[in-house]
């Protein structure tokens, strides 16, 4: 029974908190263009509203349409469950489950991708065709990240892999982090996920024919996502099973608002890149891992 309630008190953080981190980057695009801007509960209101509407399927839509956004739904937050989050711990850990989390993440973005081409849009299969090749570098570089750890901690799972500080590599292992944070998440240098060219988006041309409840859990995944991200790049580079855990907790939540203003202070201040430049910036964060990786071998070998 313990158990079981712990389980549903960390779906219920991860569930209520996840939609707070767009508010909070829109909020610091407003303050640094000198705007209002929308309230920080904005997404809270959006899915409300989004729950009540009906939805409007295409006529070449098969339940894959349907089906996609929800089995994506939930592989996030299957992910999320996995991550550790500081002195709680994780609710389901065992070992080898970062290779679950790995899974997750690319079956969340498979469901986004075909609920995509069920439709039979040009511009969604064009948004999908740009998120699967993007996929393969941003994956690449969470793997050479998730590899330092293995090698820094020799271990496979995330409770232990998180927990003590990751060494001479913590920078490095942070600015790839952060870019695959940015990739993964369609954030500006990236997309934009506030943009209404067809011929430019990536993420949003692949949700254009969603709306209702599916598109509502779209738009709560990728705030879970963007939490989930978060909370990995704060725990692998700061040392929080070092910590007490008053220390840990506050440590975990300074942490993520701190990622999360960042990102807001990216899409303020860079323009989102070309094309053609995506896959250099991507190539680059994987470099950065596999520096960190290679700094954490050389450091465990001496």
């Amino acid at each position: 029974m313990t158990l079981i309630l712990h389980l549903i008190l960390r779906l219920a953080l991860w569930l209520l908190l996840a939609p707070l981190l767009p508010g909070i980057i829109n909020k610091v695009k407003a303050w640094v263009a000198g705007r209002r801007g929308p309230p920080v509960l904005q997404l809270y209101y959006d899915l409300a509203k989004l729950w009540k509407k009906s939805v409007v399927l295409s006529q070449l839509a098969s339940p894959g349409f349907v089906i996609g956004p929800a089995v994506g739904w939930v592989a996030l937050v299957g992910a999320a469950l996995l991550m550790p989050l500081g002195p709680a711990g994780s609710a389901l850990s065992f070992r080898g489950d970062v290779l679950l989390l790995i899974y997750l993440l690319a079956l969340a973005r498979f469901c986004t991708a075909w609920a995509a081409m069920e439709t039979g849009s040009a511009f969604e299969g064009m948004g999908a065709a740009r998120e699967v090749s993007y996929a393969v570098l941003a994956e690449a570089a969470i793997i050479a990240a998730v590899l330092s750890l293995i090698v820094h901690t020799g271990s496979v799972s995330l409770i232990t892999m998180l927990a003590p500080s990751p060494g001479a590599g913590a920078a490095l292992l942070a600015a790839g982090l952060f870019t695959v944070l940015l990739a993964e998440n369609c954030r500006v240098p990236f997309d934009d996920p506030n943009t209404h060219l067809e011929l430019t988006m990536i993420h949003e041309a692949m949700v254009l024919d969603h709306s209702g409840p599916p598109l509502a859990v779209i738009l709560h995944g990728a705030s879970v996502k963007l939490l989930l991200f978060a909370v990995l790049l704060v725990q692998a580079v700061l040392p929080i099973g070092e910590m007490t855990p008053p220390a840990a907790a506050g440590a975990l939540a300074a942490g993520v608002l701190l990622v999360t203003i960042s990102v807001g202070l990216v899409e303020s201040l860079l323009a989102r890149l070309a094309f053609r430049r995506v896959p250099l910036l991507l190539t680059t964060a994987f470099l950065l891992c596999v520096f960190a990786l290679l700094v954490a071998w050389k450091g465990d070998a001496t």
